[in-house]
């Protein structure tokens, strides 16, 4: 398998762009078709690692999952026999253990293996274990298997309140409740798109879910049943990632198939830095460079703030611009790992000490008094980036190094593609598309 790029960078990148399917929606749809008793056909999938890999999983536990049509996927769960997910491929997926909610209403027993994916901070998987039991399920963790034994001994239903908001957990609790024995009220959830996109799927096949406020309400139904085929959304990450891989190279791009209402926090904030931003209509979004890139400061928030998967390439961004500007990460820690892949590059970037008055309130992962923590950076912008090798450390940050690597003077390598194709379908082909010099070796 190919696992490296060589971009040559000086290139402006013009042109027009069609999204893929929204990543953090196909997951999870996938996951909540295997609460149907019947074939669902799912449109507008992407062709990522990550689908493959789900696929893959759900095969193994007996399933019918696979691509019938370019981006058009089939998933019948009617005759899974298993009620343990592979520990290989299971641990490489943080999504795998969402399988809990089908495998548990199917078996009343199920194994699910700690979680995988991107190592961008702890992502404490507690607050979903503890929303689990609060609603009545056993639950206990195996150290020596890396298992979690999730059974039914009693009525599922109830309350739970997140300490701080979670987009999986909301998403798991969700798909949890919907067989529930009695009512579920889950408090404090993320507002998320994508979370929206689940509900409505749900909904559609005869769940009962409502958002009110802060919370979601959930009446259990007894059975979900479609009889129409449900479309993916774009993926909103994909287009943040070509609207600034275009203008930071002072170009231009068309990006087609965009939900401009999900991007309103990009938007502000391109136009905050006198990135021009044109709303086409027919989902169409004209992303360009007007002269010089201005400074900013941005804080990572929960939709409906700037997305912590924004944050990475809002970087490389800002090396072009005409003074300092401050990134603060609030969501994840350890998530700029990638600042020392673009210092290679001659990016000059550096963390910030600042004085937080109450920072468990103010971050939203679980913050640890005593520990240190790099959660602020300083960009200087207006230097040049040059040539150099770097190495993929997770999913957003590889799509920041191909934009460093394509404003860089030379030739860069990048190890690591695999890990960006687990989220972007084709993005070097698309990065050609625009004019860009990249090429898989």
């Amino acid at each position: 398998m190919n696992n490296s790029y060589i971009v040559k960078g000086g290139n402006k990148l013009k042109g027009n762009i069609v999204l893929s399917g929204a990543k953090n929606v196909a997951l999870k749809v996938i996951i909540a078709a295997l609460m149907f008793d019947q074939e669902i056909i799912l449109e507008n999938v992407p062709r990522i690692y990550d689908v493959k890999l789900l696929l893959k999983l759900i095969a193994d536990l007996g399933g019918k999952a696979e691509f019938i049509e370019e981006n058009t996927v089939l998933i019948d769960s009617r005759n899974i026999d298993k009620n343990k997910v592979d520990l290989l491929h299971g641990s490489k997926i943080r999504v795998s253990f969402m399988f809990l909610a089908p495998l548990f209403y199917k078996f009343n027993k199920c194994y699910i293996p700690n979680p995988g994916g991107c190592r961008i901070g702890a992502r404490p998987i507690d607050r979903i274990i503890n929303g689990i039991k609060a609603l009545g399920a056993c639950v206990e963790y195996d150290a020596k298997t890396g298992y979690y034994e999730i059974e039914k001994r009693k009525k599922i239903g109830g309350e739970y309140s997140f300490p701080r908001q979670s987009h999986t957990g909301t998403e798991l609790l969700i798909m949890f409740s919907i067989f529930a024995d009695n009512n579920v009220i889950i408090s404090n959830i993320s507002f998320e798109p994508e979370i929206d996109e689940l509900i409505n799927f749900l909904n559609k096949a005869g769940a009962d879910i409502k958002r009110e406020n802060n919370k979601i309400v959930i009446k259990p139904v007894k059975k979900l049943i479609t009889h129409n085929s449900f479309k993916i959304i774009s993926d909103r990450n994909e287009a943040v990632t070509y609207a600034i891989s275009a203008v930071s190279t002072k170009g231009k791009v068309i990006i087609d198939k965009i939900q401009p209402e999900l991007l309103d926090a990009f938007f502000i904030n391109l136009k905050k830095v006198n990135i021009g931003v044109d709303i086409l209509g027919n989902n169409k979004v004209k992303f360009y460079y007007k002269g010089q890139i201005l400074p900013s400061n941005i804080e990572t928030a929960p939709h409906p703030g700037f997305m912590t998967d924004w944050q990475q390439n809002w970087a490389v961004l800002m090396t072009q611009a005409q003074g300092k500007s401050t990134i603060v990460e609030r969501v994840f820690e350890n998530r700029f790992s990638y600042i020392y892949e673009l210092e290679k590059l001659g990016a000059k970037i550096e963390f910030v000490n600042k004085s937080i008055s109450n920072p468990c309130k103010y971050y939203y992962f679980n913050y640890e008094q005593g520990k240190k923590y790099n959660q602020i950076i300083s960009i200087q912008g207006g230097h040049s980036l040059h040539n150099g090798v770097l190495e993929i450390t997770d999913l957003r940050a590889g799509a920041t190094l191909v934009i460093a690597a394509l404003l860089a003077n030379g030739k860069t390598i990048i190890n690591g593609a695999e890990i960006l194709e687990r989220g972007y379908e084709n993005l070097d082909k698309k990065i050609q598309q625009l004019g860009g010099d990249i090429k898989k070796i």
